[in-house]
């Protein structure tokens, strides 16, 4: 019998089988496997579609998965896969080739069009960018607290301009480009409105936030005049204030948006302040005018008495109607300056966005401070020194589109066809090789809150998610790296992070746009340990945290908060503070009114233990965790507690994303720490996986100690095989015999047993 079946390798490596076709000749598989070959382009949802062909000789031969016999199977490199084959992308490539060399069939066209990002050779701009001088460019961003319109005004303001339709993408409801085969592939995927034209991530579209600040460049014509707009959209969350802290350097002004529901916020002081060091000039829009809730005379109030900003100044619009964007616009061009760059000088160009493209290289969003820039020329970096050719140059219009050049005082991007991402910094200066020029003061290096390790679920996607990261970085310069080793997860990296969501944000990035699966580790900030022998360490993971006898006294970090509310939760927030040690929970606290911000001022002594936790006596660095000594009994019950939930008493192997072969499982004749029992869950039209059971026959005992005291302790009771079911009567020395030999062997058992902990 042979069968036919279409495998695909979707994301977080999980198999489907689309559909499978029985009782088919050998002639008409290889027609059928030509005919629905595709190579699927988008790396966020597949890695490779195949058509395998499945021969099943008999019941005492192996079962072989080959595509038709079309190539010799030692070319193949495949994974043998229970009923499907996975091949990587450019193998499959290659075969359609010999396919059609081979039989001569005409090639079809692919069900998908090319989803990725860069595939396509993007479409030059229509416009001599050398007819607008300097003093006809606006550089200029938009910042707010989080979730006050910013990504929404600017996409007015695209459509004002002629940037994108009015009712055209901007308005589809549909899967995002990125997720279109993954859309049609599982029906788990999110299928959701996209208003927001500028937050292209996959996470800014499923958690409604901005999380990576994008530039858009317009034209817009005033009394007469053409001018080029440059614009800007930030993050408004405190934990991307570096990508905020960086767009501001390549503006001139800005636009200080304030929900006129929910007032001046938080980050809306912060973000002014910032603005107001670098003295760019300030648009204040008061934001949701037509909400029923809308308060427009407090906000302006609030506006005027902390930034000094007159009522008659603010402008009122909504961003969900277009009410008032043209005022914006005016202004912009009235009030913030032009640059001030000089085309005829010596180039000066300041690098403050990149990523990376797979098949260009790395990306530098640029402003040219002073000079030109034109396909062909060699530019040299003022931190590395290292020389380039311009590849290809243009502006982001919102996508990429190439011009001829970029002249002074403009915003775009440049492509040098640059491999390596550490040669490629922001804050970094581009000059024309030969002329060389002082280079610009560039950015402060991002001070990282958070820390926490980084380790691949399955150690073989360890080079994978290296490059990965690597990419990523270039595009999040915010996070700091440090390669690690870890006993119980092996080789990683130690990151830093600027806030929890900024470490959520980051690993999620991680899985979707380069389907890796990894682990992270507890987050925890970087405390002071001051030594007996007078050494100052700065502890960053609990591994590193010294033994509590070495330890004279510890430091933690601490900041000043700012917490802006309403007067009536006063006391609701002030006990808070007293009962809390930095915890959020403003928002339950004071119904959503009151936010918090917070500037870093020093350590402070502090009463740090290590929470260590230890399972059948031998304690566990990855589980363990820092923490103040008046939680430690908490945290360490809790950790317990977790714990104890999530040891099975069956343990699932083999770890995710680790693919076996079925037949060879059949064989496995195991260990002796308990019985092993084979099952293929799943079906043709689910994910199908195997996992090994393991009876854990032995009491797992989780403690958790802090200061070399037990603090907390939960137990895993063990299976208990019922060895006496054998006898039906008879002697009761026999029933005996068989229990003591239980016993022993459980004592045997004890003696060597070892703990799969799930890594997920």
């Amino acid at each position: 019998m042979r069968m036919m079946a279409v495998a695909v390798v979707g994301r977080k490596n999980q198999l489907q089988f689309l559909h499978r076709v029985p009782e088919l000749d050998e002639v008409t598989c290889q027609q059928y496997l030509f005919a629905n070959l595709d190579v699927i382009e988008d790396k966020n949802a597949c890695t490779a579609a195949v058509i395998g062909l499945i021969v099943s000789k008999s019941d005492s031969e192996k079962r072989e998965c080959f595509l038709g016999g079309m190539l010799p199977q030692d070319d193949m490199r495949c994974v043998r896969i229970a009923l499907g084959l996975v091949m990587a992308s450019a193998l499959v490539r290659r075969l359609r080739a010999q396919v059609h060399q081979r039989t001569g069939l005409p090639a079809l066209a692919r069900s998908q069009p090319c989803t990725r990002r860069y595939a396509a050779k993007p479409q030059p701009l229509q416009k001599d960018l050398a007819l607008l001088e300097a003093d006809k460019v606006r550089n200029f961003s938009i910042i707010a607290h989080i979730d006050h319109g910013k990504s929404t005004i600017a996409d007015r303001i695209l459509e004002l301009t002629g940037t994108i339709s009015k009712t055209g993408s901007n308005k589809q409801v549909g899967a995002s480009p990125p997720t279109q085969m993954a859309t049609r592939l599982s029906h788990n995927d999110v299928i959701m409105a996209r208003p927001q034209v500028l937050d292209k991530l996959q996470v800014e579209r499923e958690r409604g936030i901005t999380v990576k600040a994008q530039t858009a460049t317009s034209f817009y014509t005033h009394e007469g005049v053409e001018y080029m707009l440059n614009l800007i959209d930030t993050p408004g969350h405190v934990d991307f204030s570096y990508e905020v802290s960086c767009s501001l350097a390549a503006c001139q002004g800005t636009i200080l948006v304030v929900d006129a529901a929910q007032g001046v916020q938080a980050q809306t002081l912060a973000n002014f302040f910032l603005a107001f060091e670098k003295d760019l000039t300030v648009i204040p829009v008061l934001n949701k005018i037509d909400l029923p809730g809308a308060e427009v005379e407090r906000c302006k109030a609030q506006m005027e008495s902390l930034f000094d900003i007159a009522p008659e100044d603010v402008i009122l619009v909504s961003g969900k109607t277009g009410l008032n964007i043209e005022q914006i616009l005016h202004h912009v061009i009235q009030r913030v300056p032009p640059p001030s760059a000089d085309r005829e000088a010596p180039l000066r160009a300041l690098v403050f966005d990149s990523w990376y493209d797979e098949y260009r290289g790395v990306i530098a969003l640029v402003e040219l401070m002073d000079g030109r820039m034109r396909p062909g020329d060699r530019l040299t970096s003022a931190a590395t020194n290292l020389s380039y050719e311009v590849q290809e140059l243009g502006v982001m219009y919102p996508e990429q589109r190439p011009t001829d050049g970029l002249y002074a005082g403009q915003v775009g991007y440049v492509v040098c066809n640059i491999k390596d991402r550490q040669e490629v910094r922001v804050g970094d200066t581009f000059y024309q090789r030969g002329k060389p020029v002082q280079a610009l003061p560039g950015f402060k290096p991002a001070k990282a809150m958070v820390f926490s390790g980084l380790y691949p679920v399955a150690q073989i996607d360890y080079e994978a998610l290296s490059a990965a990261l690597d990419r990523l970085v270039l595009n999040d310069p915010a996070v700091s790296v440090a390669r690690d080793v870890n006993a119980a997860l092996g080789p990683g990296w130690r990151l830093g992070f600027l806030g929890i969501l900024h470490m959520e944000v980051f690993s999620q990035r991680l899985e979707q746009e380069y389907d890796i699966q990894v682990l992270l580790t507890s987050p925890s900030v970087c405390f002071r340990v001051h030594t007996k022998q007078g050494e100052l360490l700065e502890v960053e993971s609990p591994d590193k945290f010294p033994a509590l006898a070495d330890i004279d006294f510890c430091e933690e970090p601490m900041v000043m908060g700012t917490i802006v509310h309403p007067q009536e939760y006063t006391g609701a927030m002030l006990s808070l503070c007293e009962d809390h040690r930095g915890v959020q929970k403003i928002k339950s606290a004071s119904s959503g009114y009151a936010t918090f911000d917070y500037e870093e001022i020093g350590y402070k002594v502090s009463d740090i233990v290590k929470v260590q936790i230890m399972l059948n006596g031998d304690p566990v660095d990855a589980l363990s965790i820092m923490t103040h000594g008046s939680r430690a009994f908490s945290k360490g019950k809790a950790l317990c507690q977790r714990l104890k939930e999530t040891i099975p008493r069956l343990v699932d192997r083999p770890n995710v994303g680790q693919w076996i072969d079925p037949h060879w499982w059949a064989g496995w004749g195991g260990g002796g720490r308990g019985t092993h029992q084979l099952e293929v869950l799943g079906s043709h039209d689910h994910n199908p996986h195997i996992a090994l059971h393991d009876s854990q026959l032995v009491e797992i005992a989780i403690q958790a100690s802090a200061k070399n005291k037990i603090i907390a302790r939960e137990t895993v009771r063990p299976f208990r095989k019922d060895v006496t079911a054998k006898c039906y009567g008879g002697d009761i020395t026999r029933k005996k015999k068989l229990l003591s030999r239980q016993k022993e062997g459980k004592k045997r058992m004890r003696a060597i047993n070892s703990i799969q902990l799930p890594k997920v």
